[in-house]
Parts: C-alpha cells; structure tokens; sequence
C-alpha cells in the first residue's frame, strides 16, 4: 500500500498579516460594505467558503472571519483609532496560491484606501 502522505508535494501557501490606517470611517464602522467585497473576491478568486461570521460593535467597528476549504481571512477594526488588521492564509497541496494572497490583500487595502502599518509574510 502505498503512503500517500509521502508521495505528494506541498507547494506551501503565503500567509499575510497586516495592520493598516484608513480615513474611510464609515467603511471601518460595519460589516456590510467589506462582506461584499470579501463575497466578489471569494468569487472572482474561485474560492469556497465552508464558514463566515460577521459581527458589528455597538460603539462602530467589526469583525469578520471567513473559513475557506483552502485556509481563511479574517479582519478586526477600530474606528476610533482608524485602523484595522487583516489576516488571509490560502493552503493548497495542488497548486501555490501565492498570487492569490497578495491580489486579495491589495484589493482589501485600495477598498478601505489603506495605508499598511505593518506586514508580515509567512511562508508555510
């Protein structure tokens, strides 16, 4: 019997984390705009979400995070201190969507017109 476990490659995925600053108040308050965005890269990215949750704070700010058949995203933010933080890891043992990563962070960084504070690219 053959192990299978052995016999096939891993193409390691990109894991990004990232802090970043936005003016765009209104978008950093609720949940709405950004899970749209999220729905039309999911989408466009041909990715399957297996799980999601999203939920708005009384006083402004969200949180959200999607499980993905290859990983997840997720985004924290504070308005009141105009930042956010967003997290996506994309695994695959077939293909390297290392692309991917960095196509979905820069389009949720133009979304919120961010300014990245920090960011840290891990390769697993």
């Amino acid at each position: 019997m053959k192990d299978t476990k052995r016999s096939m490659t891993y193409t390691p995925g990109l894991h990004i984390l990232a802090e970043f600053s936005s003016k765009k108040a209104e978008q950093l308050c609720s949940y709405q705009a950004c899970k749209a965005i999220f729905n039309q890269l999911i989408n466009q990215k041909n990715l399957e979400k297996v799980g999601e949750v999203y939920h708005n704070f009384p006083n402004g700010g969200f949180t959200a995070v999607i499980c993905l058949t290859e990983s997840h995203l997720s985004i924290h933010t504070w308005p009141e201190f105009k930042l956010a933080t967003f997290d996506i890891f994309l695994s695959n043992y077939k293909k390297d969507n290392t692309q991917k990563v960095r196509e979905i962070y820069e389009a949720v960084l133009h979304f919120f017109e961010g300014e990245e504070i920090q960011k840290t690219e891990i390769v697993r």
